[in-house]
């Protein structure tokens, strides 16, 4: 024992250890409450009300991403730059949430009317329509400064209290769902539950980052081109994945009915027990690549091992579903039995759009941007050539679809990384992350 305290990797060892059980076990609980709230809803509401929902849920998600279009990502590449300065990274975190909030207002002038159409277009009244659009602003507001706010304590690995918001948040969402959800089984009450404590765990958020960031420093001009000029690189890439990373609900909207659509979300709720690992990855992963010095056996080092360890893993969560379908689908209720394959096939996707997903995070977490030139047209034609291959009609082909997509996504992802980290050039460097 004495000499294992004495190798010199057992305090990193160690320190990770403490990192990964205090961040998992926290989203474990974070997931499992909003996991729990996600079954209640699915349970109490009627099959055509959670279509409604599943289609708003889906709408805030493209919202999100239009008012972010890598605005994020640039908060997170410069405040890597200046994280120990409490100025400068007030700075740029001041510069951060007033973009978003100008991108936002965009977003929302031109997302809610097509939202308004798919609703009605699947069977909901004006009145439905309007009442769930009104109910989504408040988690749209939320979403407009939580995602950058996260980024200060990220940086500084100030893990707990970020953790202990994030469960505050799930829990508030889950007894205010329980609480009404009850007596009144509508898709705008639960995305209202949903919104309300995300504003109120903001508020925590911004406190907890202005330890660490000036909070009276104003937007910073050299600092919004900085973030601006990796914007306009992302931002095509942004819109696309509007429409690619929801693709699924998408087609079964348009072309399917409210039945499949509500099938399609309700299996789709099981993904969230992938995001459990995708918090891990961006609250402990991401910030550290980010700050990486610029070695390339280091980068590629490290990116080899993050690739193993979660394709191990998505591995072993895929086994599980592929064991255990009955008793998983027994949570959704008796409405969406009997659809043991079709549930396979959504975690499987669901994995693949995640590794996708966190391998885009950690190259544009070193300020790398794709050409959206290559990206759109690329996945343009993989869409075309399977649109024509598959019944995009039905819930299975919807599936495969997405399954697909999102293979041609990842491996332009991975070899994109790939290339930017051979070309990176050495510069001296502390292994000290």
């Amino acid at each position: 024992m004495i000499k294992f305290k004495q190798h010199p990797k057992y305090n990193t060892i160690v320190n990770w250890g403490k990192l990964i059980s205090i961040t998992g076990s926290a989203q474990i609980i974070v997931q499992g409450v909003g996991f729990a709230c996600g079954i209640l809803i699915i349970r109490l509401l009627p099959v055509q009300e959670y279509a409604f929902y599943t289609l708003a849920n889906t709408m805030l998600g493209t919202m999100t991403v239009l008012a972010d279009s890598g605005i994020s990502t640039g908060v997170m590449a410069q405040g890597g730059k200046v994280w120990a300065n409490k100025e400068k990274l007030g700075a740029v975190l001041a510069t951060g949430i007033d973009l978003r909030k100008k991108f936002g207002l965009v977003s929302l002038i031109v997302s809610i009317p097509i939202l308004v159409y798919l609703l009605i277009h699947n069977g909901a009244s004006v009145l439905t329509s309007l009442l769930i659009t009104t109910a989504l602003i408040p988690a749209f507001y939320a979403a407009l400064s939580d995602s950058v706010l996260e980024i200060v304590p990220k940086l500084h690995q100030t893990i707990l209290p970020l953790q202990k918001n994030q469960i505050g948040v799930g829990v508030g969402r889950l007894l205010l769902t329980g609480l009404t959800i009850f007596i009144f089984p509508w898709a705008f009450i639960a995305i209202l539950a949903a919104g309300i404590p995300r504003i109120l765990g903001n508020v925590h958020l911004r406190k907890l980052g202005h330890n660490f960031a000036d909070k009276n420093q104003k937007p910073d001009q050299e600092v919004r081109t900085e973030i601006l000029g990796l914007v306009k690189k992302i931002m095509p890439t942004s819109i696309y994945y509007c429409v690619s990373g929801q693709i699924t609900i998408w087609l079964i909207s348009v072309f399917g009915n409210a039945t499949s659509l509500a099938q399609l979300g309700a299996l789709g709720r099981f993904s969230m027990i992938l995001t459990v690992l995708s918090a891990i990855i961006a609250t402990l992963i991401i910030p550290r690549f980010a700050k990486l010095a610029s070695d390339k056996f280091l980068l590629l080092k490290r990116f080899v091992q993050i690739m193993v360890i979660l394709v191990v893993l998505l591995s072993v969560v895929v086994l599980i579903v592929y064991l255990f379908p009955t008793p998983i689908l027994w949570l959704l209720g008796d409405a969406y039995k009997g659809l043991p394959f079709e549930l396979l096939l959504s975690i499987i996707g669901g994995c693949i759009v995640l590794l996708g997903g966190i391998v885009f995070s950690l190259y544009s977490s070193r300020g790398w941007a794709m050409s959206p030139l290559l990206l759109i047209s690329v996945n343009l034609l993989a869409i075309i050539i399977l649109a024509s291959l598959l019944d995009l009609n039905s819930l299975r082909g919807a599936l495969y679809f997405n399954i697909a997509l999102g293979l041609v996504a990842l491996l332009q992802t991975v070899l994109f990384c790939t290339y930017n980290i051979l070309l990176t050039k050495n510069e001296q460097y502390e292994e000290t992350q």
